[in-house]
């Protein structure tokens, strides 16, 4: 279905990601506008380029957002832009992340959790905000995971230097919940704050971990960014009214 979106601005952080800029250009496609906004511009532009976006359309607004910055987060959402909904698809974590479970010291295991947990905390706080003040319609969209579902599968990760890291496990599940007390705590219809959980995103992993994630889906594996992408633009959408605090497993049957 087609312009699912029109007449829609829709706010995109993380836009220069992997996931955010093709949110991006899918949310153009469903025919709206687009503010992009992520740490670094000019990372946006080359991911934007490289799927052949114009970046200079007056479709597409750049921005640059530092998401663990709580006045930078209320001054996006304080310039005077209408905004009809927004996606949080920024992943915050320090040079620590990724570490086993036994290397993991409390203070990185607790700045991970400051910068992932709590940026979207903030950024979740300030669209309701937003809804608060203006009071139209307003659907928020969190990237949550299988693993903010069901405990991690460790047998997937042998023979590889992979992990799945335990800040991962406590951010994503804690997400899912934040939702629906942000949901709850504003209670109105025409705000909407809901979560895409992904299976695992194809990102150039080794072969032994592929062969061992296909194992356990119905045979697709690590999936395409594309096939998040809808999901999102659906609770972006008018066709997902009513639908509040939910999560959408998007997994070929893992987390079956």
């Amino acid at each position: 279905m087609k312009n699912l979106l029109n007449n829609k601005t829709v706010l995109v952080a993380g836009a220069g990601g992997l996931l955010g800029s093709r949110l991006v250009s899918g949310i153009l496609e469903q025919g709206a506008k687009v503010i992009a906004a992520d740490i670094n511009v000019e990372k946006i532009k080359v991911s934007l380029a490289a799927l052949n976006i114009d970046v200079d359309s007056p479709l597409i607004k750049l921005l640059a957002l530092d998401i663990t910055n709580e006045d930078n987060v209320k001054s996006l959402f304080s310039d005077g832009s209408h905004i009809d909904g927004a996606v949080n698809s920024t992943y915050p974590r320090n040079k620590d992340y990724g570490a086993h479970f036994f290397d993991v010291t409390l203070e990185s295991f607790n700045e991970n959790l400051s910068l992932h947990l709590g940026s979207s905390f903030v950024f979740s706080q300030q669209c309701a905000a937003y809804f608060t003040k203006h009071r139209k319609p307003f659907s928020l969209v969190n990237i949550s995971s299988i693993y903010g579902v069901v405990a991690p599968d460790f047998s997937i990760y042998k023979n590889t230097r992979m992990t799945m890291p335990v800040e991962y496990a406590a951010i994503k599940s804690a997400l899912l919940h934040l939702n629906k007390y942000v949901a709850k705590y504003v209670s109105d219809s025409r705000f909407r704050i809901n979560c895409v959980s992904p299976g695992g995103i194809y990102d150039n992993q080794p072969k032994e971990f592929l062969a061992a994630y296909r194992s356990n889906t119905h045979g697709a594996g690590m999936l395409d960014v594309e096939s998040v992408v809808g999901s999102v633009l659906f609770l972006l959408s008018d066709q997902s009214a009513y639908v509040v605090g939910q999560n959408i497993i998007v997994d070929d049957g893992f987390s079956l």
